[in-house]
């Protein structure tokens, strides 16, 4: 059995999340590959150095192709050379034409309920490449019951048709150099947003919460982590507007040093967003003993369980209450330290991994079923 994988997503020098999703998946099947279930992984671009050795039964296929890799270049090379007997796409897009059975990982709807966080030529593959990779594959992997249920609901999908397969979690990092500038700009008690600026991350929220809790506790700054999404500018009017750019502190992209720092350095780590289909900066904010406050929207609630406080996305004031109540009850905050540590165990790549390759040899066995 030869297992073809889509490996783009990997291909790429700063990950965020679906990259890492992939990266972990082909450590994986490099792990597991052997005589009988091998692997080819389809390229754009010649794989980085990070990226899993080859070996005798895991091997990289360049297939040269700027635009529309996947719905010309990629089917092209597949038809001509059929050297797989199923495909895997880690992320929404499968080959126009495929001469093999295909399993597909959608990670979220976002792009249908907030088409205007997207440029206009991405939002046009992902609602109409999207459409067609739901309608033509074998078989779906949702990576949560609330993705699972968007599916269903906006494509008419049997549920039988998907798995739920968990995104996993690990990252050990050291605080090692790097830091010393971080230390001296943010040396005051600190709130802490990890994530793209975006009008669906619900930034605005945030901003205006902070600045009512910022009254009551104005040693507090708010550092907003992430790299400029889609119509960010709104984000930067609000903190001018509130008058708090002297208090709110925008980083863009940080490095996974930087980022270690900040999750283990803040009052609290907060999640506003209004719509998520997994969610793991929750996750990554427990692993490093920091205190979640998440939007109760979407999948945030199934992925933070009891180990987060919760809040309405669209109140400010429910979001400053909450700031409060973990400010002045210190035992709270501790709690969910602890119920953070307790739920970042239940997600590994590991079982990510396991899980998906189980779905992807059952697809090919069940094929003249």
């Amino acid at each position: 059995m030869i297992i073809g994988v889509d490996g783009n997503e990997a291909n790429v020098t700063k990950r965020v999340g679906v990259s890492f999703y992939c990266l972990n998946l082909l450590y994986y099947f490099k792990k597991k590959s052997h005589e009988k279930i091998r692997f080819v992984v389809y390229l754009k671009n010649k794989p980085l150095e990070d990226l899993p050795k080859e070996n005798s039964n895991f091997k990289y296929r360049v297939v040269p192709g700027k635009f529309l890799w996947s719905q010309v270049f990629l089917p092209l090379d597949l038809l001509i050379h059929r050297k797989i007997n199923i495909f895997f796409s880690p992320a929404h897009y499968t080959p126009k034409f495929c001469p093999v059975p295909t399993i597909v990982t959608i990670h979220d709807l976002s792009f249908l309920y907030y088409p205007g966080d997207f440029l206009k030529k991405d939002l046009y593959k992902l609602v109409n490449w999207t459409k067609e990779s739901i309608k033509k594959v074998n078989k779906i992997i949702a990576v949560s019951k609330t993705t699972k249920k968007d599916i269903v609901k906006e494509y008419d999908v049997d549920e039988n048709k998907i798995e739920v397969i968990y995104n996993g979690y690990e990252k050990d990092i050291k605080i090692l150099g790097g830091t010393n500038k971080f230390k001296s700009v943010f040396n005051k008690p600190f709130i802490l947003y990890v994530g793209t600026l975006q009008p669906r991350k619900n930034i605005a929220t945030l901003i205006q919460s902070f600045a009512m809790f910022n009254k009551i506790y104005p040693t507090y700054e708010l550092i907003i982590a992430g790299k400029k999404g889609w119509m960010y500018k709104q984000i930067f009017n609000e903190v001018v507007d509130l008058g708090l750019d002297k208090k709110v502190f925008f980083t863009d992209y940080v490095s996974d040093k930087q980022l270690a720092f900040l999750y283990r350095n803040a009052f609290c780590f907060v999640l506003p967003s209004l719509y998520e289909g997994f969610g793991i900066p929750i996750l990554e904010a427990m692993s490093f003993d920091c205190p979640v406050i998440s939007s109760f929207s979407s999948s945030l609630s199934e992925i933070g369980s009891d180990a987060c406080l919760y809040f309405d996305p669209k109140n400010p004031n429910d979001l400053k209450e909450k700031f409060i109540e973990l400010k002045e009850n210190d035992n709270l905050r501790k709690d969910l330290i602890i119920k953070g540590k307790k739920r970042v165990k239940n997600f590994s790549w590991e079982s990510c991994a396991k899980q998906t390759l189980d779905v992807i040899i059952k697809a090919y066995e069940d094929k003249d079923n």
